[in-house]
């Protein structure tokens, strides 16, 4: 049928109302697993320290003859670590007229913007503490830097070849990073083995955290099965196709996805992330976030016809025993 002549129609119609929805849908993923585990604590120190020891190497031959004169054996002291705190911000600067004007989806501008940067502040947190960065101690023109949870680790860590270990070093009082070494396979045998050192050393993981990727691959090993399950008798089945506790010789180990862990020097991102090339291996009691300035939100001084906010954390990672705890590095 056509259209009768003088029809009205919307194409050539002035005026009509927009319709705005009045929410915000917002996709950016703002979990962060590895700040979350780690114990909170405090410090009034640019360089907190903290102690650490072992027990000697235990003997079978601890063999003594009655009566004997009794002669004493060498003892050994703690060791002594440290990290350096970084002062993390994001501000914030929303104009009177934006503050005045009719929004969808927020009431005020200002605090939308304040409540946005401080997910983006502790999205930059979580991906400094768990990467391959080394400390610095910073001066009057160089902020301060943490090292990073990957360059703690040194004992039990398996990587590719012309890799290295970073770790702590006594010498220097910091933390030096990992060099990175030729990529290889993501296998089981190597979860195993890294696994398995860390218990040898005393440690008891219960995390094993990794790139979404990387997660995906140990969802694949192969003494994984699939498994499928009917659903209330009905026809549709579930197929478990993903790992999410891994049981090994020492004990149940959480597979924790990660989207901001295996950020370093000399690494190149996508989209913001990185392909995380490392799996650590985690007893959480032996991390910790240390604050100096604890998370805030303080009014600047105004200028002109505009609010500012600073946001700020000041903080830095223990790592309370790095022997507790293993890396399997340079993972393609």
């Amino acid at each position: 049928m056509a259209v009768p002549t003088g029809t009205v129609q919307t194409f050539q119609q002035v005026g009509i109302r927009e319709q705005l929805s009045d929410a915000i849908t917002m996709i950016s993923p703002d979990e962060t697993p590895f700040y979350t585990m780690a114990r909170k604590g405090t410090t009034k120190s640019r360089t907190p320290e903290w102690l650490r020891d072992t027990l000697r190497e235990p003997s079978a031959t601890n063999i003594n003859v009655e009566g004997d004169d009794a002669t004493g054996n060498t003892q050994t002291q703690p060791d002594r670590l440290k990290n350096v705190v970084q002062l993390f911000d994001e501000v914030v600067i929303v104009s009177d007229t934006a503050r005045a004007v009719e929004t969808a989806g927020r009431q005020d501008e200002l605090k939308y913007q304040v409540a946005k940067a401080g997910k983006a502040l502790k999205r930059d947190v979580e991906m400094r503490i768990t990467g391959n960065y080394a400390s610095a101690v910073g001066n009057a023109s160089t902020g301060s830097q943490l090292g990073g949870a990957e360059a703690w680790l040194e004992t039990n860590v398996s990587r590719g070849s012309t890799g290295a270990a970073g770790g702590y070093n006594s010498g220097t009082g910091l933390v030096d990073a990992a060099t990175d070494g030729t990529e290889r396979a993501y296998t089981e045998a190597l979860l195993k083995g890294v696994i398995k050192d860390v218990w040898d050393a005393g440690g008891q993981p219960t995390k094993i955290m990794m790139t979404g990727t990387k997660k995906q691959t140990a969802s694949t090993f192969a003494g994984i099965a699939t498994q499928q399950n009917e659903i209330q008798g009905e026809r549709r089945v579930t197929v478990y196709g993903a790992v999410d506790l891994y049981k090994s010789d020492f004990g149940v180990h959480e597979f924790v996805p990660n989207r901001f862990i295996g950020s370093g020097t000399g690494r190149t991102a996508t989209n913001g992330l990185y392909p995380g090339s490392s799996a650590l291996v985690l007893t959480p009691n032996t991390w910790e976030v240390r604050m100096l300035q604890a998370w805030t939100v303080t009014p600047l001084a105004r200028t002109g016809h505009a609010e500012k906010r600073l946001l700020k954390a000041e903080l830095t990672l223990c790592c309370k025993e790095e022997r507790a705890n293993g890396a399997v590095a340079d993972l393609l």
